[in-house]
């Protein structure tokens, strides 16, 4: 869970700046660095940022202005010092996919709709921010999370098959597609096909050597200067053509009830995702090392993002793992690189975009073939599947859902799966019986590897998770089972609660039933280590604290079975 205190304990650390938080303590000597972190930034994110606007539909002008509003409004909002926001591959396919079946993919009321669910995604996180919901982040699950990145790097390879074979790209589902192209490969053209290989290998070896070298950049400009040496466009190679050129211009997006009502549930998934990968990026690469990550100021910077790139015409965007790893590894030390970046792209739309011209579309499709294989974590997958069989089915259930159903059913799919996943996990917490450590004052659960002793009529149990109606009636039923099992009729049930953080409504009534019960039948009902307050508290609000009389609750197991007249340890 994210620990809300975080946000505090950071803006204290950043002296309370409102805006451009990463600049706080800003130095004339780091800007050489940032400038350089920022050139690097721009020369990988030029290529990818045209290329996952091409994965959903849009013109690569589109791309470029979902960049510069995530970087501009992340530097003024946000609070790490290193994250790239902007357009983001693990989400557009599933936007994407959830626009397409409300208009023509690229069409005028297509854009209408993405630049509304920016807005509706936007103001989502902003919320999500203000009012310290950082927690949301952790409802999907590493296995979930992991199936969902496997199913999301199918629907881009698939996405980009065509592209790369040179070949139309079919409809229907994704299973569908991918038998329409294995029916036509001996139409495959060789030249698309090396140009999209060739890009692919030319990263992947970039980054092998060092992932501060633009293989992209470099792999999308070769292919170019191959485009028009040996004039491939009368060889069926497909080129992005005339860019358009212009600065993006600000305008409230104006859709129907109707539709506005399809992409609430749109705008809620997206939301979970970016909060689940703006967490995750923010974690890994803190501002400072002795300081917990502000994850709600950085959902702000996001979320602020969004809205401006709804503003001017783009799509949702999102914080960018491999981009804020580049700038941190090459020397960034604030935003300043960010908007060093965001400079050049500016630059680049008003007096570059007839560079763009002859890139080939293939060359791009290997661009998205890369990230594709990069967001599978193969280790990870072989790890859970060796440690944790059902976890493993977990991620592949995920992972199917979202490539056999449509992207944003599957997605929704896994998050629902990674909160039942926690639930039954909850509900599989049991009562566990304590025994003393031989020598010691130590109680610990019962097992067979540590032998332990007991009291003659007393029973300490332990529950090893938060008290509520998921688990209660089986708290419950292991209770009343330890008491019937005991050798000798109890005197004294000692619950021992370090692992109770938390008890609900139902729970409370369940152990206020159980401990007049215990009364009824003479037996002596104590509590132990209830270390959360929120518990303490619970008791108090609840009753039992009432109801267990006064001197019930004790600071160990030891002296609650000491004060109720039990045998002291010997030592």
């Amino acid at each position: 869970m994210v620990d809300t205190s975080s946000s505090a304990s950071s803006a204290r650390a950043s002296g309370g700046w409102p805006v451009f938080r990463s600049f706080s303590g800003y130095r004339l000597q780091f800007l050489s660095r940032d400038l350089f972190a920022g050139l690097t930034l721009a020369a990988i994110a030029i290529p990818e940022q045209m290329a996952t606007a091409r994965l959903g539909g849009f013109t690569p002008q589109i791309g470029f202005f979902a960049f510069l509003a995530g970087s501009l409004a992340f530097a003024a909002f946000g609070s790490n010092r290193f994250l790239s926001c902007g357009a983001d591959s693990t989400i557009t396919p599933i936007f994407a996919g959830g626009l397409a079946a409300l208009a023509v993919s690229g069409s005028a009321d297509y854009l209408m709709l993405a630049a509304a669910l920016a807005l509706m995604v936007g103001l989502l996180l902003f919320a999500a921010g203000i009012f310290r919901l950082g927690w949301i982040a952790d409802l999907l699950s590493v296995p979930v999370t992991i199936g969902f990145l496997a199913g999301i790097s199918v629907h881009i390879l698939i996405s980009q098959l065509p592209v790369i074979l040179g070949l139309p790209a079919p409809g229907g589902p994704m299973l569908q597609r991918l038998a329409t192209l294995a029916e036509h490969l001996g139409q495959t053209n060789a030249f698309t096909l090396v140009i999209g290989l060739g890009v692919l290998a030319i990263i992947a070896l970039s980054e092998r050597i060092d992932a501060r070298i633009p293989g992209a950049l470099i792999g999308v400009a070769l292919a170019s200067a191959a485009v028009m040496l040996l004039r491939l466009e009368s060889r069926g190679v497909d080129v992005l053509g005339a860019v358009a050129v212009g600065m993006p211009a600000l305008a409230i997006p104006v859709i129907s009830a109707g539709h506005l009502a399809s992409l609430v549930s749109l705008s809620l998934i997206i939301s979970i995702v970016i909060m689940v990968q703006t967490a995750a990026t923010t974690r890994s690469f803190p501002s400072d090392r002795n300081e917990p990550p502000d994850v709600d100021r950085d959902f702000v910077g996001v979320g602020v993002g969004s809205i401006l790139s709804g503003l001017i015409g783009a799509f949702p965007v999102d914080a960018s793992p491999p981009r804020t790893a580049v700038v941190s590894e090459t020397g960034g030390r604030s935003q300043v690189a960010g908007l060093a970046a965001a400079a050049i792209v500016i630059a680049l739309l008003a007096f570059g975009a007839s560079l763009l011209r002859q890139i080939p579309n293939a060359a791009l499709g290997g661009v998205l073939l890369f990230v594709a294989l990069r967001i599978i974590r193969v280790r990870q997958i072989v790890t859970i599947y060796r440690q944790s069989l059902g976890e493993f089915l977990l991620i592949l259930l995920t992972a199917a859902a979202i490539i056999v159903l449509p992207i944003e059913q599957g997605v929704g799919i896994g998050i629902a799966m990674s909160l039942l996943h926690g639930l039954w996990s909850t509900t599989r917490a049991r009562v566990q019986v304590f025994e003393r450590v031989p020598g010691t004052s130590i109680w610990w659960p019962s097992s067979s590897n540590l032998p332990g002793e007991r009291e003659p009529g007393i029973i300490v149990a332990g529950f090893p998770a938060p008290l509520s109606f998921l688990n209660a009636y089986h708290f419950r039923r292991d209770i009343l089972e330890a008491l019937k099992s005991s050798p000798q009729k109890a005197r004294l049930l000692v619950l021992e609660a370090t692992g109770i953080v938390e008890i609900d409504f139902t729970a409370a009534q369940i152990l206020s039933e159980l401990i007049r019960r215990c009364h009824a039948d003479g037996v002596d009902f104590a509590i132990a280590r209830l270390e959360s307050t929120r518990a303490q508290h619970a008791l108090v609000r609840f009753g039992i604290d009432a109801l267990l009389g006064p001197d019930r609750q004790f600071h160990s197991v030891e002296e609650a079975i000491q004060a109720r007249g039990g045998k002291a340890a010997v030592h």
